[in-house]
């Protein structure tokens, strides 16, 4: 009765959303502060200064958020914890400032990084060919996979739960293929450095795109996107979602070449042509303009993040070198699965994985400063 293709479609999972009772609910990833108020006053003009346009299609190119986003990663150079405030102005710091201008026509908007990066996988995988992925990364690379019929070959990671960088490098070469990382890596949390990404790119296929999805970069990450200049086949994936308090709003986007920008946008306008909706623009819009408002929010969590992972190295854990908003650990003569129900019994979720060789990990996102104390408490005794 399906279509055989069905046959290779394996969906993704998202973290559980019960409705049981109220969690303190750490499993998502979600940032735990709310948008700057300059996103709610924006959207309360929107609805009672322009209500009307809600009845009319939105720009279909995004032309003003693409501007805004444009401002953002110059101010900042992609790396949100690491610049600096002076007032209402913001500077990055001296090794994320970019060498060249981000300018709007590099930059792909959708409703969200997975609709980016359906568009993506797309617009530059061939089904000919292996994708190079890491065994371990963003659930949702399999996904597309399958979806387009994309072979995907992993490479499993080193002992450390590093990426394999050389492994990686020989199967692109063997098989001229493509290749698509996260950095910082999910959901290990570890990132690769900005050099070591130049000295790998530069070794695979130059004809082949090679894709940096960065939904976690502005919390300590390295951002590919002053290699631009370097290299055209290079296309940097980023989210509102995590660092810009925006998953509400599903609001991403891709930076890279002037000509991969528009295979991605035939690509998308060959699927579905409607542009980012007219409240999420208006959110994003707005988000961009408080810079100041997410460089503070983002230092908040990396701080809090720092100093529960001292904690729980202080009571046994083995916790990954987390340059994102979560923390990856295990404890010995401890399943994952385990720890997961123990602290979900004391009223909080985080997330466990069933897959083989991170069964024993829990992925913790970051809360706020009370919400962790919390959590403190349940993971002392255990």
């Amino acid at each position: 009765m399906l279509a055989n293709r069905m046959k290779n479609l394996c969906p993704y999972v998202p973290g559980e959303q019960p409705s049981d009772r109220e969690y303190i609910k750490l499993n998502a990833n979600e940032n735990p502060f709310p948008p700057s108020p300059k996103v709610k006053d924006a959207l309360l003009k929107a609805v009672q200064e322009e209500f009307p346009r809600l009845s009319r299609y939105t720009d279909p190119d995004s032309s003003e958020l693409r501007n805004a986003i444009a401002s953002l990663l110059n101010a900042t150079g992609g790396v949100l914890c690491r610049a600096t405030v002076n007032g209402t102005l913001v500077f990055p710091e001296k090794k994320d400032a970019l060498p060249f201008e981000i300018t709007p026509d590099m930059i792909h908007v959708g409703n969200g990084s997975d609709e980016v990066l359906s568009h993506v996988f797309y617009a530059f995988f061939d089904d000919d060919r292996p994708l190079i992925s890491p065994e371990y990364s963003y659930s949702f690379y399999p996904v597309y996979s399958g979806y387009y019929g994309i072979p995907l070959k992993k490479i499993p990671l080193k002992n450390d739960w590093s990426l394999d960088v050389e492994s990686m490098i020989f199967e692109a070469n063997k098989n001229h293929s493509a290749t698509i990382i996260a950095n910082p890596n999910a959901p290990t949390a570890l990132t690769v450095s900005r050099q070591t990404l130049r000295e790998w790119i530069s070794r695979v296929p130059g004809d082949k795109p090679f894709v940096v999805d960065e939904a976690y970069c502005d919390f300590g990450g390295e951002s590919a996107l002053s290699l631009l200049s370097e290299f055209p086949n290079l296309a940097v994936v980023r989210t509102f979602s995590k660092s810009l308090c925006g998953a509400g709003i599903r609001l991403g986007f891709v930076v890279a070449s002037k000509e991969l920008i528009e295979a991605v946008k035939t690509a998308k306008n060959s699927f579905n042509h409607f542009p980012v909706d007219f409240l999420a623009s208006v959110s994003g819009i707005a988000a961009c303009s408080d810079c100041a408002y997410y460089v503070g929010i983002a230092k908040e969590i990396c701080r809090v993040r720092d100093d529960f992972s001292d904690f729980l190295k202080s009571k046994g854990w083995s916790v990954l070198d987390s340059r994102t908003n979560f923390i990856f650990a295990k404890k010995e003569h401890l399943s994952g699965l385990e720890a997961y129900k123990k602290i979900k019994a004391d009223g909080i979720l985080v997330r466990h994985f069933d897959s083989a060789g991170i069964e024993d990990f829990i992925r913790i996102s970051v809360g706020t400063k009370e919400q962790m104390e919390i959590l403190k408490k349940t993971m002392a005794e255990m």
